[in-house]
């Protein structure tokens, strides 16, 4: 209601007491109710529906003069614009209030019924009438308002617990979920690295058999030097018994140099075939050894080479190129292993920003969904979280969405994504954010406008 302005009573026309006036004179031994404003409110609305429905039939003469313009109202509308004005009317002018109640017994005979069934229709005849027992009438409708509001908090209550209890049960099974997800993936990083461990044990026995067999043949080689010596020292002994006789066997000294030559010729031929067995040896050897560096990725990748200490000269930076048209984003997310991370609102308020913040969301994952299954690449999109009162309790299949913690924007969250991902792997980050865009083509990521994705996105 819109309280009214009230105007002083006009006096009593000085000609006589108006008809309305002596039906007052009649009401003069009632009680008069006692504060009108501080009526519940219930009952105020049904004191001013019936003094809406009265005043409109009522002589001038009868009519406070401030309530004259409420009675030209419509129907439909003087209870709610005068509803003020009418009670204080009725709390002021005891004339006023007795051509209202004559009215009521002629015309709604059970609006005066202090016994009615309706405890606030009850209320309001005993205020009207003015009778002893009106207080406590209207305090028991005010404890019924009361109680009401009370049964209706606790309605409200009982129904955010059921809410909260179905959220609750509904983080228990994500929770589950998740656990299960990572027992999972313990369990199999676990096998990964026993496989590893039982090939690394693998390659120590055979990189231990080498050694033996390497140790075996310095020994035999050792061996056949020792005995090579020994024959050596032998037939200088002989060649020196040959040389003293020399004088009266020349014949015979002559086929005993030949037989020393003989078996210095054998010697010969046997040190170089053991020189040959030792190098086949060392060549098995070099041949295992190389391929347990190549088994165990021991092989030199990275390391740096003289071609890398030149002074004066340094490599590229390595920096991202920016994707600026549809056909080139494709063939992106063409490449083996890609990772696109689209920054959530910017691409949204960019393609549909007359649709409200939840249905932007919904819409670009969907789209998101379509453009993974098409092009099997892995996507991300990021969300500021400041304002979301709720996320989707379901994941989208292909697409991975994060929104951002309290205090946390998104544009940091897409730089640690791009700066957690390993150095080569091919990266594309749709955002029209300059600074972002910068920051992640330094990081190696290869930016594209909002636009380009949102028109790759309508032809999915």
């Amino acid at each position: 209601m819109h309280p009214q302005p009230v105007v002083p009573e006009p006096p009593e026309d000085p000609t006589g007491p108006s008809e309305a006036a002596a039906r007052a004179g009649t009401a003069e031994g009632r009680a008069e109710p006692s504060n009108w404003g501080e009526l519940p409110e219930a009952v105020r609305e049904r004191i001013a529906e019936l003094a809406a429905a009265a005043i409109a039939k009522l002589p001038a003469a009868d009519v406070p003069r401030q309530l004259r313009p409420v009675a030209k109202f419509a129907p439909a509308k003087r209870a709610k614009l005068g509803g003020t004005a009418l009670l204080a009317g009725l709390g002021d002018s005891a004339q006023f209030r007795t051509a209202v109640i004559e009215w009521l017994r002629e015309h709604r005979t059970d609006a005066l019924d202090p016994n009615a069934a309706d405890s606030v229709a009850g209320a309001a005849a005993a205020v009207l009438l003015g009778e002893s027992g009106a207080a406590g009438r209207v305090r028991l409708v005010a404890e019924n308002a009361e109680l009401n509001a009370l049964r209706a908090e606790r309605d409200a209550a009982l129904a955010r617990n059921q809410r909260l209890e179905a959220e609750l049960e509904l983080l228990r099974t994500e929770l589950a979920a998740a656990k299960d997800a990572a027992d999972n993936a313990r369990g199999e990083r676990e096998g990964e690295v026993d496989k590893l461990l039982r090939r690394l044990r693998e390659q120590g026995v055979q990189l231990r058999q080498a050694k033996d067999a390497a140790e075996a043949a310095q020994a035999a080689a050792a061996r056949g030097g020792e005995a090579w010596a020994e024959e050596i020292a032998t037939l200088n002994a002989q060649l020196e018994r040959e040389r003293q006789r020399v004088a009266n066997e020349r014949l015979r000294a002559e086929r005993a140099v030949s037989e020393a030559e003989i078996a210095r010729q054998s010697a010969r031929e046997a040190r170089e075939a053991d020189e040959v067995r030792l190098a086949l040896l060392v060549d098995t050897i070099e041949g295992a050894v190389t391929g347990l560096r190549r088994e165990l990725a021991l092989t030199d990748r990275g390391g740096a080479r003289p071609a890398d200490m030149v002074r004066g000269a340094s490599a590229g930076d390595g920096q991202g190129g920016k994707i600026a048209d549809v056909s080139t984003l494709d063939r992106y997310l063409a490449l083996p292993n890609v990772h696109l991370i689209v920054d959530g609102y910017n691409v949204t308020k960019t393609g549909y920003p007359e649709l409200a913040l939840a249905d932007q969301r919904d819409r670009l994952v969907h789209q998101l969904q379509a453009l993974a299954a098409r092009t099997s690449a892995e996507v991300t999109v990021v969300f500021d979280g400041a304002g979301v009162l709720s996320v989707p309790a379901s994941v989208p299949r292909g697409v991975r969405v994060l929104f951002s913690d309290r205090g946390v924007l998104a544009d940091d969250v897409i730089r640690r994504l791009v700066a957690g991902e390993p150095s080569g792997r091919p990266l594309v980050v749709a955002t029209s954010d300059k600074a972002v865009a910068d920051s992640v083509r330094s990081g190696g990521a290869h930016p594209t406008p909002s636009a380009v994705l949102v028109t790759s996105l309508s032809r999915v």
